[in-house]
C-alpha cells in the first residue's frame, strides 16, 4: 500500500469519491436496519467506569488495617535493656582485672 503523499491528484479524487460512496451506503444501511451504521462500525465500546460502594471501601479498608496489624504484631519485640552493674560489682571486677594484668606483667619480667 502506498503512502498518501505518493498518490497523484487523480488517485486522491478517486479515493475521496469512494470514501463518500462508502459513507452514503453505510447511512442507507443504517436506515434499513434502524440504527446508524457509522456508529456501529466505528464506535469502540467504552468500558463502564467502575464505582465502588462505601460499604465495599470500608470492608477493604478494614481488611488492610487488619493485615497491617498482623504484620506489625509479628515484628520482633524491642530488646530489653541489660541490667546495669552496681558500683560495688564494678569495683570488684576492676580490682580482679588489675590483679590479673599485674600478674601477667610480672610473669613477663
Amino acid at each position: 500500500m502506498s503512502s498518501i503523499t505518493n498518490l497523484s491528484v487523480k488517485q486522491l479524487r478517486k479515493a475521496a469519491a469512494l470514501k463518500e460512496k462508502i459513507q452514503s451506503l453505510e447511512r442507507e444501511l443504517g436506515r434499513l436496519l434502524g440504527s446508524t451504521a457509522a456508529s456501529t462500525a466505528t464506535a469502540v465500546p467504552r468500558r463502564k467506569k467502575f464505582r465502588m460502594s462505601a460499604a465495599a471501601k470500608a470492608k477493604i479498608s478494614a481488611a488492610a488495617k487488619a493485615r497491617w496489624a498482623r504484620i506489625k504484631g509479628k515484628a520482633p519485640a524491642p530488646r530489653k535493656s541489660k541490667g546495669k552493674m552496681s558500683a560495688a560489682t564494678k569495683a570488684k571486677l576492676s580490682a580482679k582485672l588489675k590483679a590479673i594484668w599485674a600478674r601477667r606483667r610480672a610473669a613477663k619480667k
